[in-house]
């Protein structure tokens, strides 16, 4: 691990400046986002292990010029005094052409002046691949030993470096932080019946994050033998809880997406019509933003140069307001989050959910478990999908446990899959537990593409909602 920011940014910070100074003549407004991703994955289960880059390894360079028409983006993985004049010459090659696609009606980016430098560094001690495999393998035979019913168990991790420099004519910007995602995936076996069960978290320690992997492989294997034993639930409306994965996907699928402004500029979703409006119950408070949690999504500026934001999305039920990358912001005429991102510096900038949640509320988990005469508690995200446009939602878990009589009866049964209208699901909201969590292992595409880093999660919820 390199433990600062990165050598090879640095070295080629003043020939960036140089691009940027002789664009400057030819454009009103001009940056450059320069990225250094790197970092390592590692696989062991009962047969193989398996070392790779970090599947969001990247190095690169992308400008953004304005001609006072439109925007243009020019990414690039190579910069040095002679290839300047090439660089040049395409980015106004690609700004002279017209094009089959409408120019994007924006004004002018205005930024206020900033020079500032962010470091995140891991907290915990160096430990080399081999330590890292030595260790997952001890972890594998822990499963294993668990029962006799377990046949194989997976464990990984993806630690990642991340360096970003942001240059224009009023900012000068560099931050660097690291992350460690642990997972763990249990498959369990009985004559016909094959389940798994799975686990995910992270944080800016890998040393601590692999000495949690080593109690969450004994307690998911626990859960794979146990899902053996799961059957699906009858179909039916039910008072539930949801445990902060699910509130997660929740907050998700019903405002994450549905509040991307870029989706607005583009009239995709329902929730332009109802800023300002009731969309839940007065005990529901909702945040998105890269300030306004620690997590996976937690970073100190945005791939556009805008500071991260904690952003209040819904207030005591009503719709306070959206997310937006800045050019989605410059159309609708608001203040950009710090919602700017990109897969890749080869790709271009949307609107994207950081770290999105449920606030914690003022109930006890035991008393909202005691309330409900016949439902389940829902736990862990399994998948989700949401139509902004129509509100229509549709959230899996992996697993319920039912209550009856205000306790577990014992009986677990898996999939649960909720199904519904946004509004209806979000208004049934009763309870909000003062227990939270943000659960930040995850990653989260445009539809089926543009993928980034994300949590999500919150307190846990009580509402009703239609299962099956």
């Amino acid at each position: 691990m390199a433990h600062q920011f990165s050598h090879y940014l640095r070295t080629k910070k003043p020939l960036l400046r140089m691009l940027v100074r002789q664009l400057q003549t030819l454009y009103p407004y001009v940056s450059v986002l320069a990225t250094d991703v790197h970092g390592f994955a590692i696989t062991v289960d009962r047969q193989t292990t398996t070392i790779s880059p970090s599947g969001i390894s990247e190095c690169g360079f992308v400008v953004r010029v304005f001609d006072q028409n439109r925007y243009s983006e020019y990414a690039f993985n190579e910069i040095t005094k002679a290839n300047i004049p090439l660089i040049i010459a395409s980015i106004q090659q690609l700004t002279s052409s017209k094009g089959t696609i409408s120019p994007v009606n924006a004004p002018l980016i205005q930024e206020r002046p900033l020079v500032k430098r962010f470091v995140r560094k891991d907290l915990g001690r160096d430990m080399s691949k081999e330590e890292i495999i030595a260790s997952f393998k001890e972890d594998v035979q822990r499963g294993l030993e668990v029962s006799e019913a377990i046949v194989n168990v997976r464990v990984h991790v993806e630690h990642t470096e991340v360096s970003k420099m942001f240059l224009s004519q009023a900012r000068d910007l560099e931050q660097y932080y690291t992350w460690s995602n642990p997972r763990v995936f249990v498959v369990s076996r009985r004559e016909a019946s094959t389940k798994y069960a799975y686990d995910g978290f992270g944080m800016n320690n890998l040393a601590e994050a692999l000495d949690e992997l080593k109690t969450r492989v004994v307690t998911t294997a626990k859960l794979a033998v146990e899902l053996l034993d799961a059957t699906p639930p009858e179909p039916g409306f039910y008072d539930v809880i949801t445990d902060p994965s699910i509130t997660g996907l929740i907050a998700h699928e019903a405002f994450g997406h549905g509040v991307e402004m870029d989706m607005f500029v583009k009239d995709r979703a329902k929730a332009k019509e109802y800023m300002n409006k009731r969309v839940a119950s007065n005990c529901v408070h909702m945040r998105d933003g890269a300030k306004s949690a620690f997590s996976v999504a937690s970073y100190f500026f945005d791939d556009e140069g805008v500071l991260a934001q904690n952003t209040k999305i819904i207030d005591k039920g009503i719709l306070k307001r959206g997310i937006a990358d800045t050019i989605s912001a410059l159309q609708l005429g608001v203040e950009p989050t710090g919602n700017g991102r990109r897969e890749s510096y080869k790709r271009k900038a949307y609107t994207r959910m950081t770290n999105t949640f449920f606030e914690p509320g003022n109930d006890e988990l035991e008393q909202m478990i005691q309330s409900i005469s016949h439902g389940y508690m829902l736990f862990q995200t399994n998948n989700g999908m949401e139509d902004p446009k129509n509100w229509g939602i549709q959230c899996t878990a992996h697993y319920g446990r039912e209550i009856v009589d205000g306790a577990f009866s014992g009986k677990i049964v898996s999939p649960c899959v909720m199904s519904g209208y946004v509004i209806d699901l979000l208004m049934s909201i009763t309870a909000v537990s003062k227990n939270f969590e943000i659960i930040g292992s995850g990653s989260c595409g445009k539809g089926y593409k543009e993928w980034v880093r994300v949590s999500d999660g919150g307190a846990c919820l009580k509402a009703k909602v239609k299962i099956g």
